[in-house]
């Protein structure tokens, strides 16, 4: 018996928790987690599977600094071909025209016999003052309608020139003048030794007119009459560009 009461304080210190001499909670019970392996440990990040590459966002682009879309300016445009031509063909037929009524002012005193005899042949047994002053209406009325429709071709190339709607129908319409003026000076003008010049030059003037009129009424011609102005972007490198 005192051999086992000596043994228990022994036994007591060399169970654990007994070793500072103060009494240690039990132990609790239950499942436990498992030991650490290596094997268990999770791959870095090198043996990991490689993942698919996200794809790049690129950057948006920049916006313009300038705008396309600019006002309109007004431009200088040369016009077509048949238009020049036009311009040129009706220069040339006032200037038919200016020369021939110059020439038929120059010959005016030659001009004034033969005239009041054509008058005398159509109405005879009148006195002589009768037959010269016919021939003098008839003279100054021919003389100021080829002056009138000079001036007026004169203001309507103007007026072709710079557009102006309507016209080559005034233009026709002195073209047929012409040609009624030029049937009157065959038979009472354009007559003696200076008649057969004034029937080319007066036949010149018709000519170049009616050639005028039908190069003008082209459809290039057209158009560039029916645009009025030339347009194009402000701050385009090409003038000609139109809209």
């Amino acid at each position: 018996m005192p051999d086992r009461q000596n043994d228990s304080p022994s036994r007591a210190l060399a169970q654990p928790g007994h070793a500072s001499g103060r009494p240690q909670p039990p132990a609790l019970r239950g499942p436990q987690p498992p030991p650490y392996s290596p094997a268990s440990a999770p791959r870095s990040a090198p043996d990991a599977a490689p993942q698919a590459a996200a794809p790049r966002r690129e950057a948006p682009e920049r916006p313009p600094l300038a705008s396309p879309n600019k006002a309109p300016v007004l431009t200088k445009v040369p016009p077509p071909f048949t238009v020049r031509l036009s311009q040129f063909l009706w220069v040339l037929s006032l200037l038919a025209g200016a020369i021939a009524v110059v020439y038929v002012f120059v010959i005016r005193e030659d001009q004034l016999p033969l005239i009041s005899d054509a008058v005398r042949a159509v109405a005879e047994g009148r006195s002589d003052e009768t037959y010269t002053t016919a021939a003098d209406i008839i003279y100054w009325s021919i003389f100021g309608i080829a002056v009138g429709l000079t001036l007026i071709q004169v203001v309507l190339l103007v007026s072709f020139s710079n557009r102006k709607p309507n016209v080559r129908w005034w233009q026709l319409g002195t073209v047929i003048a012409q040609i009624l003026l030029f049937l009157l000076s065959l038979e009472i003008v354009a007559v003696g030794e200076n008649g057969p010049l004034i029937r080319q030059v007066l036949l010149a003037q018709w000519g170049l007119a009616l050639l005028a009129l039908l190069f003008g009424a082209f459809r290039n011609a057209l158009q560039w009459t029916a645009r009025k102005h030339d347009v194009r972007r402000a701050g385009g490198g090409d003038g000609g560009n139109e809209f």
